[in-house]
């Protein structure tokens, strides 16, 4: 790596971000995610004077497709790669061909996987500087040095990859405390108008930073751990400025008629939560939703929340089996908790989206079936099962090591990651396939009289987990039928995104009157 001067003059960065988890999406030609950690980027280098474009790449690229859209991007100083796990491979290979049309241009990677495991993405052929954890102002500093033509080997936060090889590692610079002294992202580096989110007059928002729990599959409590001061690592804007950022979004476009705040635990500070609520139901009263903890909830709170717009609110519930949740995820949450917490929401017509994990370690189809009568006995509005996949630098994924579930090589295209003999693909599959069909049923079961509902548990307890359930071809059946529903749902968001809105409507508003 040869030091960059740039003479006096501001700096070009073009930020890439690979935004699909299917690799065949081949065809996907709008639409896309919103990334908060990038906007944000965008506003401080902005603010700074420097120049900031986004490549956003919506779908696999093969090598002619992707260099000529770097070219048709222009030239720059710096091109910043947002790296997540799973898209990994694909990022070094963008990389390789980045450096073949661009071979003086100085490559940064930053994001999560790169916090987790910097060495490994430092080593690749073609990167020259990964940012450990929050890299505003790591690049902003970056940014001007280069622009002054100062040495910048030694900037807080950065690793550089020095011209013999060796890995220099500079310390992680402290948090701040204060997420008010961030400016309002740059919501105009993205096509905002033609997100996936917005077409559906959707707008996806975050108001804080990082999480205080310890769940061993998330990669927060690694992320906390970088940080000199990690005692402040889950901070939220102030109220006011968080309304600030919904008004100065809203200005910008005025279409957007409801709010989804993916803040990883919206309530996770209570006293904040209740005044931010207070002052949303005054001053924006769009319907929202957000993701919510059970154990720090209150019923009182739920009324609030119902006032203020909160439609739908989304929980993990994770594992359905106690013995799981506390000792494998370190989610210490009793099922009557959480069955008493969902009976707020339901006397409150609030619909209730939960996330469930499905193929952890050391589970079966057994417990797995846990999972889905406890979904059915909180009465989930929707219910969202994912394959659990190992993060590495994950206390589950160290698990999952040890007991010897992750196979040798790359593992990261496997539909089903850990290789249990207990819990085989195929019954993962299957659960994670028919999740919400068995839901229902189940909720039928419970509903029944004693005399009825016992026995028709049982038939559906057989059709989970006997003998002779024909996983595999059941399996099949249901990716043909995944196929047709994805490929409708995307037509209508990207074609009929008015009869999208009016569909999801009207089941909310259904859901609210079935409670009155």
């Amino acid at each position: 790596m040869q030091l960059k001067n740039l003479n006096g003059r501001k700096a070009r960065m073009l930020l890439v971000y690979p935004d699909y988890t299917d690799r065949d999406s081949t065809n996907r030609t709008s639409g896309g995610n919103y990334s908060e950690g990038l906007a944000s980027i965008s506003a401080v280098l902005k603010e700074g004077g420097h120049s900031v474009s986004l490549l956003h790449l919506l779908n696999l690229h093969t090598e002619e497709m992707f260099k000529k859209r770097l070219r048709e991007a222009g030239e720059f100083d710096i091109i910043g790669f947002s790296v997540r796990t799973t898209a990994f491979p694909d990022s070094q290979m963008y990389i390789k061909w980045t450096k073949e049309v661009y071979p003086d241009v100085f490559i940064i990677c930053g994001s999560y996987h790169v916090t987790l495991v910097p060495d490994e993405v430092l080593a690749v052929d073609g990167v020259d500087c990964v940012c450990i954890g929050d890299g505003e102002y790591a690049e902003l500093e970056l940014c001007d040095k280069m622009s002054a033509g100062e040495d910048y080997t030694n900037i807080e936060s950065l690793y550089f990859k020095m011209p013999d090889g060796s890995f220099k590692k500079n310390p992680v610079r402290p948090l701040f405390a204060d997420l008010d002294r961030i400016p309002i992202p740059d919501f105009d580096l993205f096509d905002f108008d033609n997100l996936e989110s917005s077409k559906v007059g959707t707008a996806i928002v975050v108001v804080s930073r990082g999480c205080f729990y310890n769940c061993t599959y998330c990669g927060n409590g690694n992320f906390r751990k970088v940080y000199p001061n990690k005692k402040i690592y889950a901070r939220f804007r102030s109220p006011e400025n968080a309304i600030l950022y919904l008004k100065t979004l809203l200005a910008k476009h005025p279409y957007i008629k409801f709010i989804n705040f993916r803040d990883a635990i919206f309530n996770m500070f209570p006293d904040w939560f209740d005044r931010f609520i207070e002052m949303y139901k005054n001053e924006i009263g769009l319907p929202c939703t957000g993701n919510i903890r059970f154990d720090i909830l209150t019923e009182e709170t739920v009324k609030k929340m119902k006032e203020c717009g909160f439609y739908t609110i989304d929980m993990g519930l994770e594992s359905g089996d106690q013995e799981m949740r506390f000792k494998y995820l370190r989610r210490y949450q009793t099922d009557d908790m959480i069955i008493r917490c969902s009976n707020w929401f339901h006397k409150y017509g609030i619909s209730q989206l939960t996330y469930n994990i499905i193929g952890l370690p050391f589970e079966d189809i057994h417990r797995a079936l846990k999972t889905i009568k406890l979904n059915a006995r909180i009465k989930s509005d929707r219910v969202i099962p994912n394959i659990f996949y190992p993060y590495e630098g994950t206390p589950l994924y160290d698990i999952s090591k040890e007991a010897g579930f992750i196979p040798e090589g790359d593992f990261t295209t496997r539909r089903v990651p850990l290789v249990q003999p207990q819990f085989p693909e195929e019954q993962v599959l299957f659960i994670e396939a028919y999740f919400m069909h068995f839901v229902r049923r189940y909720k039928w079961a419970f509903a029944m009289p004693r005399w009825l509902g016992k026995p028709y548990e049982k038939f559906l307890d057989a059709r989970v987990t006997g003998r002779f359930v024909p996983y595999k071809l059941l399996v099949k059946l249901h990716d043909g039928f995944a196929f047709v529903r994805n490929k409708l749902k995307d037509f209508l968001v990207n074609h009929l995104p008015k009869l999208y809105v009016k569909l999801r409507v009207l089941k909310h508003r259904k859901k609210a009157k079935d409670t009155e």
